[in-house]
């Protein structure tokens, strides 16, 4: 049996979420209402058994247990229908392989996330996020989420292979990106393959968007590697192809696993960042009150008009409290799941080996007990002195233990960079009528968000006239992911 949960003694609770759909369990409530189901279950206890599809799966409610979970991954490893989706699509990268294969792989790329190496790509960050407004001009409609899906995209792919991808590959990519994510939610919560081999258009579109993701990604990797002998580029494409040569590594890695370390990255890096983005500007756009504060910071901070660098980001106080909360209100990564190696005990109920735990950032994020006001955008939560009154292990967008997401800092500094840019220049305003639909798939946020952009200055620095069409079909989604 595995050890029990650190600090005093406490009576758990075990209960089981009411459901009516036996053969399809709590799959569909997680289809129709995912965020309102989650937020029912701490009410049946602290580990609260759901229905998957046919399999019995149990939701740890309480952070302790989460913690618990998160901090024994030879127990509780990565795997059930979420990650089975994942491996289908990514391999056995860094975010979906195996305990056993975890330690390699992180210390492989790690030297690629350090914060030192981080600060140096805030330059890159800022002329990618200055590029992506360029084409704004005052009164303009502009498709949020399109926007911020192409500028974390031109930087995952920067970061990966030193040049963008071309426009054309980089807007089917976001296509791409956008199917698979809805669909691999919906073979997530209902894991019946039946219902997903019959060839409807929507499983028509996920597995065209499935493999051109791959094939996007192979064509990436077999460029690179024909001028590999005169290639020294110094980003994490090199890293991955020097170590399947055997140069820097104890054994040479396979070329399977440069691909899955690849699109890994890619669709981590592209997808959560993006939407964590648009929520910001989404909320910004509702809370007047924290926009000005906001303003008066960038205004203060950026007073050149141009992106921060490396010494302007650690005055930006209140864009990182605004991040961080947007984090904590809509985590991109809201529901995850793991299997239990062997028989083990949690919450003092017996799981047997094989079994599936959930647990959910969402869930934790929006505790009353956890989070007075949880439904409340308040960045100043985390202003410096306030946050020490969090429950240490409540905030969990970035999840905990040693598999915690190895791109933290990279996902805060992008997003510092660019929320303080845009604010700093432009002002976004909800259309009229405006409601906000959150659409849960493998990552939460908005998705076909259109906003009018307003500017702030006269001219500001780094635009131009002409406006950008951005098509919002690509970015909303056509279907019914922590490293």
């Amino acid at each position: 049996m595995s050890g029990s949960v650190p600090g005093p003694a406490r009576n758990w609770t075990v209960g089981t979420a009411p459901g009516i759909f036996p053969f399809l369990g709590h799959g569909i409530d997680l289809v129709r209402r995912p965020l309102a189901f989650l937020e029912s279950l701490s009410a049946h206890g602290d580990l609260v058994e759901i229905r998957l599809g046919p399999q019995r799966a149990w939701m740890a409610c309480h952070p302790d247990l989460v913690h618990q979970v998160l901090g024994d991954p030879e127990t509780f490893d990565k795997g059930g229908p979420l990650y089975d989706r994942l491996r289908t699509l990514l391999g056995d990268g860094v975010g979906t392989c195996r305990h056993q294969d975890h330690r390699r792989q992180r210390r492989l790329l790690q030297p690629g996330f350090r914060k030192a190496r981080v600060a140096d790509q805030v330059q890159l960050m800022g002329e990618e996020v200055e590029s992506v407004c360029r084409g704004w001009r005052g009164g303009q409609a502009v498709d949020v989420s399109a926007t911020m899906m192409d500028l974390s995209t031109r930087v995952i792919s920067r970061l990966l292979f030193s040049d963008s991808l071309d426009a054309a590959t980089a807007h089917e990519m976001r296509g791409c990106l956008a199917t698979v994510v809805r669909g691999m939610f919906v073979r997530t919560v209902m894991p019946v393959d039946a219902l997903f081999r019959v060839p409807t258009p929507a499983n028509r579109r996920y597995r065209h968007a499935s493999d051109r993701l791959r094939a996007i990604v192979d064509a990436a990797v077999a460029e690179r590697r024909r001028g590999a002998a005169q290639d020294d580029r110094d980003d994490l494409l090199g890293t991955l192809l020097a170590a399947a040569r055997g140069v820097g590594v104890g054994t040479a890695i396979s070329d399977r696993e440069v691909h899955g370390q690849v699109i890994t990255l890619m669709f981590a890096g592209a997808e959560s960042t993006a939407l964590c983005l648009s929520s910001a500007l989404e909320l910004m756009g509702r809370h007047p009150g924290e926009e000005r504060r906001l303003h008066s910071e960038v205004d203060a901070v950026l007073a050149s008009g141009r992106p921060p660098g490396p010494d302007e980001l650690p005055r930006l106080v209140r864009t990182r409290s605004v991040v961080t909360e947007t984090l904590r209100h809509r985590p991109p990564g809201w529901l995850f799941t793991r299997v239990a190696t062997k028989e083990t005990e949690l919450a003092g109920h017996r799981l047997p080996r094989g079994a599936t735990v959930v647990f959910s950032p969402y869930l934790l994020h929006h505790d009353p007990a956890l989070f007075p006001d949880p439904d409340r955008f308040l960045p100043d939560r985390w202003l410096p002195g306030r946050d020490v009154t969090v429950r240490p292990g409540a905030m969990i967008p970035f999840g905990a233990g040693r598999r915690k997401c190895i791109g933290e800092t990279l996902a805060m500094t992008e997003a510092m960079v660019a929320v303080s840019f845009i604010t700093r220049h432009w002002r976004l305003r909800h259309l009229p009528g405006y409601e906000e639909r959150l659409r849960p798939a493998a990552s939460l946020g908005p998705r076909g968000l259109v906003m009018t952009c307003e500017p702030r200055v006269r001219k500001p620095v780094g635009t131009a006239v002409a406006p950008v069409v951005h098509n919002s079909r690509t970015a909303g989604g056509n279907d019914v992911h922590d490293a």
